[in-house]
């Protein structure tokens, strides 16, 4: 329903002629297409109807400037200044120049020209990119500062501009690394700063995992040896162990199966208490076996 309303209200339709009027200007880069549909009613009785939907397009036109971001100052107007060294050879990269359109396509296509410039054989610009080089040495004779003024202008019908200046100022090769050394300096500053907290962060995970390791270590072997304890024997007495001894006696054979016994146990003769008699396999006489 929103959406709706949002249409029906910058249109308008004849009811007698059908005619459909817009009540605003359309924007490309805000609304492309939208649709709406259109009921025909006749005045019979029963009154019959039909209806029919509407798809507009909304097509481009050439209705922003280029914006330059860089160069630019406080001011509005787009200006910069660029240092370079005066042994620098032909091709040196000076600067380059930033823009963009917000039209789509075609028209927000943009192409720089060197509008003015103080020495045409000094400086060359690139139409598509808007790096601005250098086209040959400079020569003792040559002035220490130059000024660039840079037109940039898109590919509407009617094409919109916008112009940039660029301040080129020819030092010598130490003031240069000097400046040079400077802007070198604070980015080895950010560097190493972002290194320290590289190392910090990494430190700490690997001090982490560590101690990590180490808890785990430490748990697996007292499970081991709370596991071993409950299976270690007494060292008096190990009564998982058998024990036999056999002895005869006339025409019996006697064998006393137990437990080992510790070292200074004694045997009470006499005592049948756990003594078992088995037939002896060489006679008719029997085997006694005494389990303990």
């Amino acid at each position: 329903m929103e959406d709706k309303d949002k249409v029906t209200s910058f249109l308008n339709i004849n009811s007698e002629t059908g005619d459909i009027l817009s009540l605003k200007s359309f924007d490309f880069e805000t609304l492309k297409t939208f649709q709406f549909q259109v009921v025909a009613t006749d005045s019979g009785t029963p009154s019959l109807s039909s209806n029919v939907t509407v798809n507009v397009f909304i097509l481009d036109q050439n209705d922003n400037a280029p914006v330059i971001l860089y160069p630019v100052s406080s001011n509005g107007s787009a200006e910069g200044v660029e240092e370079i060294p005066r042994n620098v050879n032909a091709g040196h990269l000076v600067t380059k120049v930033r823009a963009y359109d917000a039209d789509i396509g075609y028209n927000g296509w943009l192409l720089f020209s060197l509008q003015d410039v103080t020495d045409h054989s000094l400086f060359g610009l690139d139409r598509y990119t808007g790096q601005i080089r250098t086209l040959r040495s400079f020569t003792e004779t040559d002035e220490a500062e130059h000024k660039l003024v840079i037109l940039v202008k898109d590919n509407g019908n009617v094409s919109l501009s916008a112009t940039a200046t660029v301040l080129v100022k020819v030092v010598e090769p130490k003031e240069a690394f000097a400046a040079s050394d400077v802007k070198s300096a604070t980015k080895d500053e950010e560097e190493n700063n972002v290194t320290f907290y590289l190392m910090i962060t990494l430190g700490s995970v690997s001090t982490l995992f560590l101690i990590s390791i180490i808890v785990l270590i430490a748990m697996q072997c007292s499970k081991t040896t709370d596991y071993t304890s409950k299976y270690l024997q007494e060292t008096n007495y190990d009564g998982t162990l058998c024990h036999s001894i056999q002895y005869r006696s006339g025409d019996k054979r006697y064998m006393l199966v137990g437990p080992r016994m510790s070292i200074g146990s004694t045997i009470v003769p006499g005592s049948h208490a756990n003594t078992l008699v088995l037939p002896d396999r060489r006679g008719a006489s029997g085997e006694v076996r005494q389990v303990l």
